[in-house]
């Protein structure tokens, strides 16, 4: 969801605004009402994000292998 926010207040609630973002918040920003950018997390962030998770279920999968289940089966199915 995208928060609208005129120019002026955006600059002067910058730094709380930049925590809004890292928490996943997404703002555009106004000039006398007409859009003109958004403020929103960056692409190396939710990168980041993405390999975390990955390594994580990579982690959880070692140590907790699935018995009894055709994973390869499944993904032919198109149910994985």
């Amino acid at each position: 969801m995208k928060i609208e926010i005129g120019a002026y207040e955006a600059k002067t609630r910058l730094p709380e605004l930049l925590r809004g973002v890292r928490a996943g918040k997404r703002y555009t920003i106004t000039n006398r009402g007409v859009a003109v950018a958004d403020l929103v997390p960056a692409e190396s962030a939710r990168h980041h994000e993405a390999a975390e998770a990955v390594e994580e279920m990579k982690t959880f999968m070692a140590k907790n292998p699935i018995k009894g289940v055709d994973i390869k089966g499944l993904i032919e199915e198109g149910r994985a």
